[in-house]
């Protein structure tokens, strides 16, 4: 490691959000959970599957588009291709055409298609549950391997999408300038007991609550915790 390297190093060590939190503020990130918690004590994410294989699909699907858009589009898929094989034989094209009125629908036919090749090939049309299998795979990102890992197999992955990014940054919990630093900050501060749900009290409350233009305070069961200088109230 070079000089320049070890200092920047030592930096990022002494970094506020790669420090653990306070006594005060690890109360305040518990009270935060604990009221997300109360008002919805099971979440759920919104896109539609039937199986672990389906859910990841939807979850590359998802990829810039809405989960109401995926979901229009996936009941006629996956009543066809509920299984890799099933996709496999449907083939691209006949993918491409059942999931043409979502954004990037080209790429995604063909990456489908290949994924649902190599879980055949390398995990016998099973879903690996390590991260590092899962982003082997064509069109799977990080993100997608956190939702995957938590929805199908309750793994306390913390999948920090555009919503989480912005509520984690606003309240704070923890602040970083990438979806990595972000998601390696909320493993270091969300109490273990909220773990397996956070990141879904997190987007249902940057998608309905602290909207990117213009958050709704007055609803917000968390407004007092909450250190943003731009409220609403």
């Amino acid at each position: 490691m070079t000089e320049t390297n070890a200092q920047n190093a030592r930096r990022a060590k002494r970094a506020p959000e790669n420090r653990r939190p306070s006594a005060a503020e690890a109360k305040r990130i518990e009270e935060i959970f604990a009221r997300l918690a109360r008002v919805n004590p099971e979440p759920k994410g919104e896109l539609h599957y039937v199986n672990p294989f389906t859910l990841l699909v939807a979850v590359v699907l998802s990829a810039q588009a809405t989960d109401a858009g995926v979901n229009k589009a996936t009941p006629a898929l996956f009543t066809l291709a509920d299984t890799p094989q099933k996709m496999v034989a449907l083939g691209e094209e006949r993918v491409r055409d059942l999931i043409k009125t979502i954004g990037l629908f080209r790429g995604k036919a063909k990456n489908v298609v290949a994924l649902s090749r190599l879980l055949i090939e390398r995990h016998g049309g099973e879903i690996p549950q390590t991260r590092d299998e899962l982003t082997a795979l064509p069109g799977v990102g990080r993100k997608t391997a956190n939702v995957v890992l938590n929805i199908a197999f309750r793994h306390p992955t913390i999948a920090v999408d555009t919503h989480i990014f912005r509520v984690s940054n606003r309240l704070p919990l923890a602040k970083g300038a990438t979806p990595e630093a972000v998601e390696a900050g909320l493993e270091r501060v969300v109490p273990e007991k909220y773990r397996l749900h956070a990141h879904h009290w997190l987007i249902l409350h940057g998608r309905y609550v602290c909207k990117a233009r213009k958050p709704e305070c007055p609803r917000c069961v968390i407004a007092d915790l909450c250190r943003f200088k731009a409220k609403t109230i």
